[in-house]
């Protein structure tokens, strides 16, 4: 199984979940990208470390919990490989903001201004 991310990890043991229904005898998984161990402010939807499986288990846990017998991602180091070239936002992996982190870092911090408008 290939997925792009794992984020929170409840849709990776859907699927695998629904792999082993279905008759899989092993399910070994590869992530096209490192863990997210950091929160991303530009568009990710991932707004706090908390909601991380990577930042809360080592991969072997993650590979339990999410009911695969292997489990394996991308190296953070070899993003610049894919790319050609280090000029990309790598924070969610690295932590390496390229700009200043906002103060406000609430997901909803946008839609509650929106409904205070519409209060008004």
């Amino acid at each position: 199984m290939v997925d792009d991310s794992i984020v929170r990890g409840t849709t990776s043991g859907h699927i695998v979940s629904l792999l082993r229904e279905a008759g899989a005898k092993e399910v070994h998984m590869r992530v096209s990208a490192p863990p997210f161990l950091f929160p991303c402010f530009y568009g990710t939807d991932i707004d706090s470390q908390e909601n991380l499986i990577a930042c809360q288990h080592s991969v072997q846990e993650i590979a339990e919990m999410i009911g695969v017998d292997s489990l394996g991602y991308l190296p953070v180091g070899d993003l610049c490989k894919l790319t050609g070239n280090d000029n990309y936002c790598s924070a969610c992996f690295d932590g390496h903001y390229p700009t200043r982190i906002p103060s406000d870092t609430r997901k909803s911090r946008f839609e509650q201004r929106l409904s205070e408008k519409k209060q008004s």
